[in-house]
């Protein structure tokens, strides 16, 4: 079963420690089970830990005032995640909800400022991640204006497989149509219509809960 010194072997950051500071790590490091629909982490709160994700897969989302829920991106296996909100030292601003069983990592916030201080990978590291963030979010703004319904699945499907941000992703992503729908900010019946066209065109394949990725460069070029 993955583990936390799994996702750190799986962290070019934490690679680069000595292994007395790893050890350091590992050991200030907490982990917890979260079910499926359960709150990792609420909108809101103080945020006391950098977050990551040794197994499962979590959504980031808000609730509008009239209770519409919009969700942002999916994280999955070796994603790191809330390091904008430390740095910033600022109350959460989205919940985090697992989508199916995720076992999560919490940094504490001495831990990771530490590391900050202290680890010259850990900094190159955490520039390297909040580049990749925004790219991912420019990204969205502009597959949203420019892009037809099928093609804006596509590039979130997509999305979910950068190597940099997901290391650990698979194939096959265990979430429901619906979830799809939130992440790309569809009707749940026009993204069924998408995902049964990009079936069609041999890039994925729709499993019950869920779809298996068969061809991520043809879902990154995708275009209506």
């Amino acid at each position: 079963m993955p583990s936390l010194a799994s996702l750190l072997r799986a962290s070019p950051w934490a690679r680069a420690l000595s292994p007395a500071d790893l050890a350091r790590v590992e050991a200030e490091t907490v982990t917890r089970n979260c079910p499926p629909g359960s709150l990792v982490c609420r909108k809101g709160e103080p945020v006391e830990a950098w977050i990551g994700v040794i197994d499962g897969l979590v959504k980031m989302t808000n609730v509008s005032p009239d209770g519409k829920p919009t969700s942002f991106v999916g994280v999955g296996p070796g994603g790191w995640f809330g390091e904008g909100s430390l740095l910033k030292d600022e109350p959460r601003r989205y919940d985090i909800v697992a989508l199916r069983e995720s076992e999560i990592a919490y940094m504490p916030r001495a831990t990771f400022e530490w590391l900050l201080d202290t680890s010259m990978p850990f900094n190159r590291f955490l520039l390297t991640q909040l580049n990749e963030r925004l790219g991912q979010f420019i990204g969205m703004v502009e597959h949203d204006r420019l892009l037809g319904p099928d093609a804006r699945l596509a590039r979130c499907l997509a999305g979910m497989f950068n190597p940099i941000l997901y290391p650990g992703s698979k194939p096959h992503l265990p979430v429901s149509q619906e979830e799809i729908a939130q992440l790309a900010g569809l009707s749940r019946q026009r993204a069924n219509q998408a995902l049964q066209r990009l079936e069609q065109a041999g890039l994925l394949r729709i499993d019950y809960g869920g779809i298996t990725v068969i061809d991520l460069p043809g879902l990154r070029d995708f275009e209506d």
